[in-house]
């Protein structure tokens, strides 16, 4: 919105809205013309489309640090420390130091081009995408800004070979090597090998969470996503949780915590490259690719996909379909030789 005031012959004020600032006061930008009352309207129109703020000259870092202090009260323990580690890492960039109204869209996909090049993992450029479109929301929201560029980008993903899955050689030689130093660490790894349980789930276990054979696996310490799930285990899991139990549990609440508070993910990351290490496998396997393991044995073992999926915490199986798609041909294919030699006469 604008107005227009000739403040004596062929001079105009030209003042437009441009939204609120931080504290929600209304912000304006004003514009003095000299000409006829035309050319006023056409200056009138072009602060509307474009309205240019004196908070739209802050920098990224300086948006990212606003959106941060903004959103912090509302975020659990765990999404803060992830969403300020992704702000952080954007900090790093050149893309950080430009002023947000100069930002275009060409500017934040060179920024994924030199993640992509800098080696970072399509995940984590996804994720600080994510954070980098919500703080530019927000100043599109405070009225900083007219459009978000960062929401218009494209963020093209690379393509990628389906990952093979570890061999059970090397799933039992990094659980022995965990055992090495840290019977919490064997525990942890064993359960995302035979529960398929992200680091955050593990990290969220209690003691309490185990009933018999049944283990609830309870991801609110990270996300409402997912949920809640139970799942069976086997009777070694079984053991491993009660020994450890009879020697940590006056600790504290939490299965592989040594105090009150749960363990921090990122420790059972290290714990898994510890292990990976003592071991001697592939560098390239992930923690993730435990849950992947799981999958994928269990499927090309003959087990229906909705169990599977029940079991990884995937609220549609088709999700399951999709990620496993190489696991369920290899079970279809042995579908196929079952059925052939049930066929064949020699049989």
């Amino acid at each position: 919105m604008a107005t227009v005031r000739e403040r004596k012959p062929g001079v105009w004020e030209v003042r437009a809205f441009t939204g609120r600032d931080e504290r929600g006061r209304p912000t304006q930008v004003s514009r003095t013309v000299r000409g006829t009352k035309r050319d006023a309207l056409r200056a009138a129109a072009e602060l509307t489309v474009r309205p240019v703020t004196r908070a739209a000259s802050a920098t990224v870092a300086e948006l990212l640090a606003q959106w941060v202090e903004q959103s912090d009260a509302t975020w659990a323990t765990s999404t803060r420390r992830d969403q300020r580690s992704r702000a952080a890492a954007i900090l790093t960039d050149p893309l950080a130091k430009m002023p947000i109204a100069r930002v275009g869209v060409a500017d934040v996909e060179r920024w994924h081009t030199r993640m992509r090049r800098a080696g970072v993992g399509e995940t984590a450029i996804r994720n600080r995408h994510v954070v980098l479109r919500a703080a530019f929301s927000q100043a599109v929201r405070w009225g900083w800004l007219s459009a978000n560029p960062v929401g218009t980008a494209r963020l093209a993903h690379a393509k990628r070979i389906p990952r093979a899955a570890m061999s059970a050689d090397e799933v039992r030689r990094v659980l022995d090597a965990a055992a090495g130093f840290d019977p919490a660490a064997a525990l942890a790894l064993r359960i995302a090998a035979v529960a398929g349980a992200r680091r955050a789930e593990l990290a969220a276990l209690q003691w309490s969470d185990l009933a018999g054979d049944r283990l609830t696996i309870d991801s609110a310490i990270e996300t409402e996503r997912h949920g809640r799930r139970v799942v069976v285990l086997d009777a070694g899991t079984v053991e491993a949780i009660e020994a450890l139990m009879v020697e940590r549990q006056y600790l504290g609440p939490w299965m592989l915590s040594e105090g009150p508070e749960p363990v921090n993910p990122d420790r059972i990351g290290a714990w898994w490259r510890r292990a990976r290490k003592a071991a001697g496998i592939d560098p390239a396997w992930r923690l993730h690719d435990l849950r992947h393991w799981s999958a994928t044995v269990a499927i090309t073992g003959g087990h229906d996909v909705r169990t599977v999926a029940g079991r990884l915490g995937h609220a549609n199986p088709a999700m399951t379909l999709k990620v496993y798609a190489h696991a369920v041909q290899a079970a279809d294919e042995a579908v196929a030789r079952t059925i052939g030699r049930m066929l064949d006469p020699a049989e």
